[in-house]
This record gives C-alpha cells, structure tokens and sequence, in this order.
C-alpha cells in the first residue's frame, strides 16, 4: 500500500514528486504530502484527500527546492486526516521521513521515546521513525538510518531526509518495494518504476535489509552492517505512455483494450517454431526436474488466487498431476504438505504481494522449488524465485486488475502445454492443435470486445441490484469467482459466486423475486445441468443473464438475457469468457457513479499482511 517518491536534482522537486505521486495514486489516495528542502530547511505540506487536494495547496505556498519526498496514503494506522498523512518529522523538522510498509513494533517503540519526553501527536505507526531518526542523530545519514532499522520490526520502504543533509535521501527497505532512478546529474527513488518512467528506464532495485544514500550523482547502497553492495542496474522497456489513458476514459478500460495485444506478447515467442512444444527458461521448467515432481503447490491472493484456481483444473486434466491451490494468507499457517518433490507456483501482478512472498519464502524454507508468474522486472518474489515466466502485461494501473489476470492466464496455458509434453500426456498433434486454438483467442477476444456496447445495456439492467448471484461448474465456477470480485471491487454491489451445483444445499434459500443472476454455461458436458439450475432460480422469482458458447443457442429459452461467446474448446474458454464479465463489471460501476479506477478502501498492491 502507499506510494513512495523522492528527487535530488537541479529541477523544481514539487513539479516532479506531484507528478510521481498522480502515477502511484493507485497505490492509495486518502491523504498525500511532500517535504522540501529549501537549502536551509525542510518544509513539509500535507492534505488529507486526493493529491488533487495537495496539487493545490502546493500551488499556493509555493515551496522552492530541487530536493525532496513525497507520499500517497492507504491508511493503516489512524484516520486518513491531515495530521496522520506523510512525511513525517520529528516536533523541530530536522527530520522528514515516508513510509510504506508496517512496523509491527511501534508501540513499543513509543513507549521508548515517551520514557525519555519524546511523544507523538498523531496515530501513525511511522511518526516512530521520524522521532528515532531524530533521536538518534549523530552526524551521518547512513549510520543514523543503520540504526533506525535494526529497531523495527516489521516491513518498510522509507525515505528520509535531515535538515542538515540537504544533498542526501537515506532509503532503506524490507518487504515493500523501492526502486532507485538513475538520470543525468539527478536521481530518483519511488515506490514503483510506474511513477518515474516519464524521467529514466535505469533502475536500482533494493533488496531486503539494503539501505541506500542517494545523492544528485549517485547512489551508494550498503547492507545493514554498513558494508558497500553492488546492485545492478535494470533497464525498463515500457513506454512512458504505456502508463497513460491513451484517450480512454479510464485505466481501466485502456488495459481490457489492450488484452489481446497482452496475450499476443505473452504466448508469441514461448511458442515453439515446430509447434509441437513451449519454450520456457528455468530451473523449474526444465524436462530433469518435472520429471520428477509429484505434486503441483499453487498460492497467490485475490485476482491472482482466481488464475489458480483455473490451472488447478487444467494441470490435472492435461498433465495428469495433483494440483492444491492455496490462498498465500492462510499457506504458512496450515502446515503445507510439501517437500523437494513439490514444485510451488507463486502468482503475483505485482511480484511484492506481502502474503504471497511470505508463502513462497515458507515453500522455500520447506524444500520446495518456486516458479513465479509475474508481471513486474525487478521485483521481490522474481528475484528471489527459483524460476521465473513474466507476463509481459506492461503496467497495469487500474485497481482492479484485467490485462495481468489474461496474461496470468496465457502463462498457465503454456505452462499446461508444457507439462503435458514432459509427461507425454499429450501427443504433439494435440499439442499443435491446442496452440492453433491458443493463437485464436486474442481475434475472439476483440470481438468481444467490440460488443461492448451490448454489454453496457446489460449491465444498466443489472446495475442498481442489490444482490448479484454468478453461478458456474467446473471452469465456469472458477471464472464465476473473478467475475464476482471484479463486480464488488469497483461498483460495491454485493455480489458472490457459487458452483451451481451447490444451489440445492442452502443457496437457494436467497433467491427471490428480481435477485440478479449471471449463470456461467461455457462448458458443453454442463450446460444440460446448467439449464436446469437456470430453471430452479427463475421459478423463485430470479433474473437471469446467461453466458454460453455460440453453439447453445438453447440458452435463449430459459434465460432472461444471454451473451454468446465465440465457440472456443471448453479449457480455453476461460480466457475468453471473463472479458464480458470485466466489461459488465466495469459498466455496472459506471452506472452507479463509482471511482472505476480507484475504488474505495483498496489499493493496487497489497504490500502488508
């Protein structure tokens, strides 16, 4: 949570944290704030609200400065309110820090100043920093942040800055991203690359337990004894413009737009030029080690979770192998079953989902090899993976996540076509036929998506529910699921999704008349039985779109409304089929008047537990 920005240079700072800011606001936006140093002395402005709010005040005070740190908010300790908002100083302003992350200790850490006078005034679990930093002052930037550190407890990116320091930023970070820009003759630090793309490509990212001095020519980085470390730097391919709307009235209907193009990037060059196998790096993809695994692990969170749940079903049905699918919230605490002979994969957009690099650091620990699938260069869990498949989604900006679940879903695709080659479990002239079906998807997803004004009426219908209802069997359920969360994430509608199946044994107890109802029917051996649970929720009053291949044209004599797919083999139908449910969920909340981009109390990426 938290977006994080700083800069050393010889530009006005407050043009270019504002800036930083309006590209990370997607990582929190309750409350935002800079802290500038004039050459003689920080000055701090902070605003509850969106950084629209602060844009405005800065316009008004005007500070000067070509140095500073600035922070976007989701609050985790205290109201989102001026006083709690970031930076951070101690009661003189000799010291300003910004924080993304938690520290677990910090009424501990409290109750330390207050025996020696030294008291807080706001909730904040960081304003401990700040008054530590100041506490423990000696002179040195870099030894004062040493010292800091070694008395937290919990994750941090920080960013920190002394009044008698104006040409130095110490950073330092454990469990919570921060990256280092490198531009002529100025640098840049930030809580993802997303914000700093228009100003450099040349990344440093710090590791766990690195502490950073960052000046105007440089930066030098040391680990938490103090001793010098060499990270290398990474170039960032992206477009700046990839992170902009492109005209699109939203984030997030520019990365549904972009889907197809996500998936093309994604499958094209990991497709053999015989056709008949995957090209996939790594220790964990290589034929000597799944030869030999027994079992599949996968752990992830939210959007993430749901593409696991779909290579459960795939894996099994094509390779022939046990797969357990885990929320990574609950996977250490459950005493996993795993060992050497278990390949864990870790599904994460961001690669710094807290829980999920926690679950993957916990199979590491237990013997297990971890294939991540990610969308980000540079992160915590790619960089510490045993093995790792990026998505190549580019940068996704909207809270609720589309373009990475498709490309999520493409990786595990080719990871089921490639298990099923190690294992013989498929000849090569299925192989090839499910490729050329594979290769099909992204002209069936713009098809889609060029109806999508079909689905705007539909959703207008539905939009003002109370209760929406996604029903599904087998891949239907698990896409149900996606389906569901996109449609509560960003219109607030209460909504749920249940294997159809289960309707009989309690659900059924919440149909009544005009209760919404999307029945998911994708899956030819279901659709008879699909029908009939269509026929059960209408005869209790329900409302019902339904969602089916072309070739069940059935569908339109027992459901209210349908949305015909183009016909797809049923394991690829997935790909396919939450593309109209993104759209209806993106048009149900644009009925409503929501935020689409920013949905309320959630944050693009969750980098606490």
């Amino acid at each position: 949570m938290c977006g994080i920005v700083g800069y050393l240079g010889t530009k006005n700072a407050t043009d270019i944290l504002i800036d930083g800011l309006k590209r990370l606001e997607y990582r929190g936006y309750d409350s935002a704030g800079v802290a500038i140093h004039t050459g003689q002395a920080l000055t701090v402005l902070k605003e509850a609200g969106r950084i629209s709010v602060l844009e405005s005040l800065l316009t008004e005070a005007k500070p000067e400065g070509t140095r500073g740190i600035a922070h976007t908010r989701w609050a985790t300790h205290g109201s989102p309110n001026q006083l709690n908002a970031h930076p951070h100083t101690d009661m003189n302003h000799h010291t300003a820090v910004v924080h993304n992350g938690i520290i677990e200790n910090y009424l501990e850490i409290r109750t330390w100043l207050q025996d020696r006078e030294i008291f807080c005034v706001t909730d904040t679990d960081t304003e401990v920093v700040a008054l530590l930093a100041n506490t423990l002052w000696n002179g040195n930037l870099l030894d004062t942040m040493r010292e800091v550190v070694k008395r937290l407890r919990g994750s941090y990116a920080l960013a920190l800055m002394h009044h008698a320091h104006p040409d130095e930023i110490a950073v330092a970070r454990k469990d919570s991203p921060l990256v280092i820009g490198e531009g002529l003759s100025e640098m840049f630090l930030a809580s993802d690359v997303t914000a700093l793309l228009p100003y450099t490509r040349e990344f440093r990212f710090l590791e766990d337990n690195q502490i950073g001095i960052v000046r105007e020519d440089g930066v030098s980085i040391h680990d938490k004894d103090g001793k010098p470390v060499t990270v290398e730097k990474t170039t960032i391919t992206w477009d700046s413009e990839a992170a902009e709307k492109g005209g699109w009235d939203h984030f997030m209907l520019k990365e549904m737009m972009e889907q197809p193009v996500v998936i093309r990037n994604t499958i094209g060059s990991r497709i053999a030029d015989n056709r008949e196998s995957i090209i996939l790096d790594g220790e964990c993809t290589s034929s000597a080690y799944l030869e030999h695994i027994d079992k599949i692990y996968i752990t992830a969170c939210g959007t993430a979770y749901h593409a696991g749940m779909v290579a459960k079903y795939l894996f099994e049905h094509m390779a022939g192998l046990p797969v357990e699918v885990e929320f990574a919230s609950e996977f250490r605490y459950r005493e996993p079953l795993i060992n050497a002979r278990t390949l864990v994969i870790v599904i994460s957009q961001s690669g710094e989902t807290a829980d999920t690099l926690a679950a993957m650091r916990e199979a590491k620990r237990r013997g297990a090899k971890v294939l991540a699938i990610v969308n980000t260069v540079g992160s915590t869990i790619a960089r510490e993976a045993d093995s790792v498949i990026f998505t190549w989604a580019g940068p996704e900006i909207a809270v609720a996540s589309t373009k990475a679940y498709i490309a999520q879903l493409s990786v595990i695709h080719l990871i089921a076509v490639h298990l099923a080659t190690v294992r013989g479990t498929m000849s090569p002239f299925e192989i090839e036929q499910y490729l050329d079906e594979l290769e099909q998807i992204p002209d069936k997803i713009d098809s889609i998506l060029a109806r999508r004004d079909e689905i705007k009426a539909l959703a207008a219908r539905f939009a003002h529910g109370r209760d929406i209802f996604f029903l599904g069997r087998g891949f239907d359920y698990n896409i149900a699921l996606e389906g569901s969360l996109k449609l509560k994430e960003i219109s607030y509608i209460h909504s749920e999704a249940y294997p159809a199946g289960e309707l009989k044994h309690g659900t059924i107890a919440l149909i009544e008349d005009d209760t919404f109802v999307v029945a998911l029917c994708t899956q030819s051996p279901m659709v008879e039985k699909m029908i009939s649970n269509i026929r059960e929720v209408k005869a209790r009053g329900a409302v019902v779109l339904a969602i089916a291949k072309e070739t069940h044209r059935e569908l339109t004599e027992v459901a209210d409304m349908t949305l015909f797919l183009p016909d797809t083999p049923d394991a690829l139908v997935p790909i396919l089929a939450i593309v109209p449910l993104q759209l209806f969920a993106y048009y149900c909340a644009i009925e409503r008047g929501c935020d689409v981009d920013k949905p309320r109390n959630l944050a693009k990426s969750v980098t606490v537990e």
